[in-house]
């Protein structure tokens, strides 16, 4: 099927990068206002960029909605015209199904939620189908998102708001822990190359071991703690400050903003703002 994205921002390229890395070669257009921007996808891509949307959108079987959450309405308005009622995959962050629907016209729509991992294959994206998708239109999704990493498929769209909060922000949580670990690798002594060496290694290497290992990851980091020791006195500091519950309520700060969100563009859409 031929793909349109509708938006080549940073999430846009990951997913191209990571399509372009597993062999997809079904993206034929992106819509992007930035000239910039459209050379350098044009570049590395060899697909075709433009600046406004046209007929050239009818040929697309999907179209990929990638676009910043304010940018998402007039986007789809503007490429309303020209679409046959294409599939419509959402990587559009707190705008609900049925806001993009009343968009649209239809509910030929996935709504999903990918990382910025997707860039090397290595993403994580939650999905879900609305009423509209055939069991075709979703394995055709599926097979789409899966070029960049792993897919979750969901029962409820309000799962989809968490996802965007554990997930979807997570990379960037993972990225503000590892600066945390440089500078302290940079305080002790080390120079900025080692202490990002030490710490990304660190972060990679355990995340790999609790991918790969059937434990509990309680268990895994109860091994790594001798009581008296080291290990045992960092975290004791961390539980000291809270840092647990703190991440647990960033995470749930950030999943409230993606429901804010979906209120609010819900709420100005239907008043015409």
């Amino acid at each position: 099927m031929k793909l349109a994205f509708i938006g080549g921002g940073n999430m846009a390229h990951a997913m191209l990068g990571g399509m372009k890395a597993s062999g997809s070669d079904n993206v034929v257009h992106v819509l992007e206002p930035d000239a910039d921007r459209r050379a350098e996808l044009a570049s590395e891509f060899g697909l075709a960029a433009h600046a406004e949307p046209g007929d050239w959108l009818r040929d697309a079987a999907v179209v990929l909605l990638a676009v910043k959450p304010q940018q998402a309405q007039q986007a789809v308005n503007a490429a309303v015209p020209y679409l046959t009622r294409p599939m419509v995959i959402s990587i559009v962050a707190g705008v609900q199904g049925q806001t993009l629907a009343r968009w649209l016209g239809h509910q030929r729509i996935v709504r999903a939620m990918p990382n910025t991992p997707a860039l090397i294959r290595a993403g994580i994206t939650g999905a879900v189908a609305l009423a509209d998708v055939s069991a075709d239109d979703r394995a055709e999704a599926d097979r789409i998102l899966r070029s960049i990493g792993q897919v979750l498929w969901l029962e409820r769209e309000s799962l989809l708001d968490p996802v965007t909060a554990i997930s979807g922000s997570g990379p960037a949580y993972v990225f503000y822990f590892i600066e945390a670990l440089q500078q302290a690798g940079r305080d002790l002594g080390f120079s900025d190359k080692q202490a990002r060496q030490l710490a990304v290694e660190t972060f990679s290497g355990a995340a790999s071991l609790a991918r790969l290992s059937s434990e509990p990851v309680h268990v895994l980091r109860e091994r790594v703690t001798s009581k008296g020791g080291t290990t045992a006195a960092a975290l004791a500091h961390l539980e000291s400050s809270q840092v647990r519950a703190r991440i647990i309520e960033a995470v749930r700060a950030a999943c409230a903003r993606a429901e804010e969100m979906g209120r609010q563009f819900d709420i100005d859409e239907t008043q015409g703002g």
